[in-house]
């Protein structure tokens, strides 16, 4: 049947693309595999080990909006000094909205037009954080996608005795609806 398939595939006038629908809850667990990888959460400043000064998201949830990503994630940070054993200086936990415009570039999805809010809490901290987030997530956030989908394609335990190359990997259009983010992927598969 997945001869068939293959062979009906090869026949098919005119495709030269194909529609991937990555639902949201999916792309929920694939943030927090790939971004969100400790403990949970993704430290956008410093790490565990600073206890006055930090800053990370956990607990993601993604939907669309107007045709752009919304990624609303719990915020806790502090940036103070530790001063013999006491920190002292501003910190804060609030629920942050992240909306942005997801981009193909150079084999990578990533974040375009970030803009950070809070939701429903206001003040100099959570306003500095917000411009930080917005600025920093743009530039940071890569979801190797080429690389994922060729480790996908490629995996010599699926089917060993027809080994595959992908070559030719792009993402022409990528869109959300509703329910999803639609990466529009064309590519080249040689089974050999």
């Amino acid at each position: 049947m997945s001869r068939l398939c293959l062979l009906a595939a090869c026949f098919v006038p005119g495709v030269h693309a194909v529609e991937l629908h990555i639902q949201f809850n999916a792309l929920e667990r694939m943030l927090a595999e790939s971004v969100f990888t400790q403990d949970g959460r993704r430290y956008v400043h410093g790490d565990k080990s600073n206890k006055c000064n930090f800053a990370y998201l956990e607990k993601p949830q993604v939907r669309g909006d107007g045709g752009r990503l919304v990624i609303r994630a719990r915020f806790t940070g502090r940036s103070a000094l530790n001063t013999f054993g006491i920190c002292v200086g501003l910190g804060d936990a609030f629920n942050a909205v992240i909306s942005a415009t997801p981009e193909f570039h150079d084999g990578n999805i990533v974040l375009s037009k970030v803009t950070a809010a809070s939701e429903g809490k206001t003040g100099i901290y959570i306003r500095r954080v917000c411009t930080a987030l917005s600025s920093s997530l743009g530039r940071d956030f890569r979801y190797p996608i080429s690389t994922q989908f060729q480790k996908a394609l490629e995996d010599p335990t699926i089917q060993p005795t027809y080994p595959r190359q992908l070559h030719n990997f792009k993402v022409p259009e990528i869109r959300v609806s509703n329910d999803a983010l639609v990466l529009v992927l064309d590519f080249e598969l040689t089974v050999k």
